[in-house]
């Protein structure tokens, strides 16, 4: 019969060896180069991504404010997080009252789009204008810088509300409210959490204006933020149509990164803000046929 006390020694020893193996994990990042300090500075890096990203009245400090905003981009799928939070309550208000799920959908979006200033919105107006109308690289940049709209911008913007409206609509009739409002939140911190890789895989197409002001992510951030919107999908969907949503959004990723460097040889804010919104897209497309 085996020795009760030995046997509890051992169980001891096991534990402490696991403990000490986690604690050098975290310390060195698993291999990832992902330190204890992980956990320092989200407040600075939240209110820095919320005053470039959403019309709050955001007050930086002077230390904060002078700093590129690809330091934060961690932070992005959590801007998500209060940007989607805020349709989803819209959209519940609005089926309250007895608005039907796709009138209540575009209600959801417009509150989003109050929220953000419409700033991924004019992006992709911006993009479709620029590469639909630009005949080479330089008119496509002068187009997207230009504050007017045109005919593929205004495309582009009925397109993307009309399909997240009808996508939004479509999930709520089919799997109910509260999976139309998790599709919401997590399609709203997926197509944020992709940002930080666009920053860092497209080169600025131009030496100044937000893209360039911007910088260039930390590999780390990249990866904290991917890890964010990617648990958020699959705890919000579930896992099958969490990877599959995952992989549409990949799949239109790699797509739009060609297209953009085919077009003017990197990225822009507006390229950025056009990257949001077919991500936003593309997860709603997979959340509504999952």
């Amino acid at each position: 019969m085996p020795d009760v006390s030995e046997i509890g020694e051992k169980l001891k020893r096991t534990g402490k060896d696991l403990t000490e193996s986690v604690n050098r994990g975290f310390a060195n990042g698993f291999g990832l180069g992902i330190d204890r300090g992980i956990l320092k500075g989200w407040g600075s890096d939240l209110a820095l991504v919320a005053f470039f990203l959403t019309r709050l009245p955001i007050r930086l400090n002077e230390t904060n404010g002078a700093r590129p905003l690809s330091e934060a981009a961690r932070a992005f799928p959590l801007i998500g997080l209060g940007v989607g939070g805020v349709a989803a309550a819209v959209y519940m208000a609005a089926e309250l009252i007895g608005l039907a799920p796709l009138a209540a959908a575009l209600a959801a979006l417009g509150a989003s789009a109050l929220v953000t200033g419409a700033l991924h919105e004019d992006g992709l107006a911006d993009v479709a204008d620029g590469f639909g109308g630009g005949r080479n690289r330089e008119d496509k940049l002068a187009i997207m810088r230009d504050s007017r709209i045109g005919t593929y911008g205004v495309l582009a913007l009925v397109l993307s509300l009309g399909l997240r409206a009808t996508l939004i609509a479509g999930v709520a009739a089919n799997a109910g409210t509260a999976a139309a409002l998790a599709a919401m939140v997590a399609a709203a911190m997926a197509s944020r959490a992709v940002l930080p890789l666009a920053m860092a895989v497209l080169p600025p197409a131009r030496d100044e204006g937000l893209g360039a002001a911007a910088g260039k992510p930390a590999d780390r951030d990249i990866f904290l933020a991917g890890i964010i919107g990617g648990l958020a999908v699959l705890l919000l969907l579930g896992a099958f149509s969490g990877f599959f949503a995952l992989a549409t959004v990949a799949g239109v990723f790699i797509l739009f990164s060609v297209i953009a460097r085919a077009q003017i040889g990197g990225q822009t804010g507006d390229v950025l803000g056009a990257y949001q919104q077919l991500a936003e897209i593309s997860l709603l497309i997979a959340a509504a046929a999952g």
